[in-house]
């Protein structure tokens, strides 16, 4: 039988995890223009996922005794429902990766041909230039059109498959290369599964499971608005932002979340963004370098005049800022993806355990 200082300690701990989740978020919320949806934000956004997660886990372990009493199970049950169907995402997430680190090949390429430090720069450079960009146009619409993903890795975070000339397969042979979700799989009918019954829990089901329904319910929509920023920011099969967001007043952390949404809808609304691959400042950078510099190669006539080569030499530092940046965001952030993979997994794991455990001895 549950005590009062049970019940004290129990309420305590719920009201400090709402608190810190929206602490977290809040913290994400006022971050300036520059920060916002670089790679280093989205990192810092899955760390407040990480931390919100492990302490939703200690939640669960510390009442695990709990788990097989109705509402609870079935609550339970359906968050790791959820938890299955966001490793689909982190795995969508990954592929996405790797489609920015192709386009790095062909940039390569474009930054190798027109580095003035190297070389004279002559018509066979501008030429090798502008195959690469036009290879890179074609893979890049192919994204947006079909939002076909390639992955060079086998599903759940395989071996990085190094093969040394896969830079050099055109953008219409990517489709041999193996995939980590199916063709017919799409990121915005996945995040739709995920928030379908996702509503507040009923005063009903609050007192029946002694409070723990509210961190269920926080932690499932925290869940849904990473995975739906993550989709957002990185190139993904059918990217898809239609979801409906609503949170009720008596919890703190959705207004930190709604002003999130709405700063990255206003973010898809702009101009240069409409038809982007993804809304990663840093994508939005090398596709801006990428537009200035395809004008330039195919405005250029041969001899180069003294302004020409200060205008090449300018736009391949741009490009080549936009590509470091890029590269060096890249790795950290998918290894933070990695690991909100690995803690989704474990803590489903855990959790069904406790689950499987309360409904045998029950």
């Amino acid at each position: 039988m549950e005590t009062n200082n049970d019940s004290d300690a129990r309420g305590s701990e719920l009201e400090s995890f709402q608190k810190h989740v929206y602490t977290r978020f809040h913290n994400l919320s006022i971050v300036n223009t520059d920060e916002f949806l670089s790679a280093a934000w989205i990192r810092k956004l899955l760390d407040a996922f990480l931390a919100c997660q492990e302490d939703f886990r200690v939640i669960l372990c510390n009442n695990k005794s709990q788990f097989s009493k109705p509402p609870l199970d079935r609550l339970i049950s359906d968050f790791f429902e959820k938890s299955i169907k966001a490793l689909d995402i982190c795995n969508a997430t990954r592929d996405g990766i790797e489609m920015i680190r192709l386009w790095q090949k062909h940039l390569e390429i474009v930054l190798f041909a027109l580095d003035s430090q190297q070389r004279m720069i002559g018509e066979g450079q501008f030429r090798r230039a502008r195959r690469a960009l036009m290879d890179l146009a074609l893979l890049m619409l192919e994204e947006k059109e079909t939002g076909s993903v390639l992955s060079h890795r086998n599903r759940s975070f395989g071996r990085h498959n190094s093969s040394k000339d896969h830079h050099r397969r055109q953008p219409g042979h990517s489709r041999s290369l193996s995939w980590s979700v199916s063709r017919s799989w799409s990121a915005s009918k996945q995040l739709q599964s995920i928030a379908n019954n996702l509503v507040p829990p009923r005063g009903n089901e609050i007192a029946a499971t002694n409070g723990l329904a509210v961190p269920l319910f926080t932690m499932s929509y925290v869940l849904m608005f990473v995975l739906w920023t993550l989709v957002a920011a990185i190139p993904c099969q059918d990217r898809g932002l239609q979801i409906h967001f609503s949170i009720p007043r008596q919890y703190s952390w959705g207004t930190p979340l709604l002003s999130l949404h709405d700063r990255i809808v206003d973010e898809s609304k702009k101009r240069d963004r409409r038809n982007t691959n993804g809304l990663l400042k840093e994508i939005n950078q090398i596709e801006k370098c990428i537009r200035h510099m395809t004008d330039l190669v195919d405005s250029i006539q041969f001899p180069l005049t003294d302004e020409q080569k200060e205008e090449v030499e300018q736009r391949v530092q741009e490009l080549a800022r936009a590509f470091d940046a890029c590269k060096s965001g890249l790795d950290p952030l998918e290894r933070e993806v990695r690991e909100v993979f690995r803690k989704i997994m474990g803590c489903r794991t855990e959790g069904l355990d406790f689950l499987n455990r309360g409904n045998t001895s029950g």
